[in-house]
């Protein structure tokens, strides 16, 4: 009996030690997943703030904008000055410009007008809006293109190369030796000229980014002839016909004018001057008697 009870206490003794030790063992791992979460939140913020400062460290967005327009207007010629008005005004230029009056191409062909325009990149959609002044605005198109990178390359490499040109120069000032400081003149003429066509290729395309192009075609607009038949369309043909035979009579007469002026006066002249003379001699031949006062007297006979 007395072995039976020391049994039961040993057991019990030996659960509530695996109890307690249990115990401690969940409470450092709860604490070591709440220190490991604590730390992976704090992780988390800072890489938050380092992708904020990258987004405000960003530097401004470089675009190139283009379009193109088409626009119906009723004088393409007229509607080109303005348009090249409103560019002026707009603080751009024109670039291109190309005209085709109406009948170049044939009796039916219409009138157009092209023109290329660079405008600020601010003023582009106004002046698109100022096209609906001039006339009917059809295929209108816009595209961008982002160079931001691009122009950070650029920017880069000069920089680079600029900071390589001034230690070749320092070093050609310190140079003691002249096959070095011929060496250092070569690479400073390739330096240079490398920095030269980067800082024209930068310039060209920041005035792509400031200047937008934009490319306007003006056509004239058309209105098809529609024919009648019958008696209406017979009637429309005649009164054409009659203007037009009226038309080339006054044509044909103020051609003839000058010259009947030319030739009509001094023949008529001569037809006056040849009658005079026939009448007098009449009037003074022989044998036929004359009246008192010296007229030829009428023949009785």
């Amino acid at each position: 009996m007395t072995r039976l009870r020391w049994g039961l206490a040993f057991i019990l003794g030996t659960v509530l030690v695996a109890g307690c030790s249990n115990a401690g063992s969940g409470s450092e791992d709860s604490g070591g997943d709440a220190g490991h979460l604590s730390g992976g939140d704090g992780g988390g913020v800072a890489e938050q703030e380092a992708a904020d400062r990258d987004i405000s460290g960003d530097t401004q967005r470089q675009i190139i904008t283009t379009g193109s327009a088409t626009v119906v207007v009723e004088d393409p010629a007229e509607a080109a000055d303005r348009v090249a008005l409103l560019v002026e005004t707009a603080g751009g230029r024109v670039d291109q410009r190309s005209e085709r009056a109406a009948g170049s191409d044939g009796p039916d062909s219409l009138g157009w007008a092209h023109l290329t325009i660079r405008v600020p990149a601010d003023e582009l959609n106004g002046l698109i809006d100022e096209l609906d002044e001039l006339g009917d605005v059809h295929d209108l198109s816009q595209s961008a293109q982002d160079v931001t990178q691009v122009a950070v390359d650029l920017d880069a490499r000069i920089v680079a190369l600029q900071a390589s040109t001034d230690r070749l120069l320092q070093i050609m000032a310190d140079a003691a030796d002249s096959g070095d400081l011929i060496a250092a003149e070569s690479a400073l003429s390739e330096r240079q000229a490398e920095l030269e066509s980067l800082q024209a290729e930068r310039a060209y395309l920041a005035d792509q980014v400031s200047m937008s192009t934009l490319d306007v075609n003006l056509e004239a607009h058309y209105e098809p002839t529609i024919e009648t038949g019958g008696f209406l369309g017979g009637l429309e043909t005649g009164w054409r016909a009659l203007v037009t035979f009226a038309s080339g009579v006054l044509v044909f007469l103020g051609v003839i004018a000058p010259w009947l002026l030319l030739v009509g006066v001094p023949v008529a002249a001569i037809v006056w001057l040849t009658r005079r003379r026939r009448r007098r001699a009449a009037a003074g031949s022989p044998g036929r008697p004359t009246s008192a006062d010296g007229e030829a007297a009428p023949d009785l006979t």
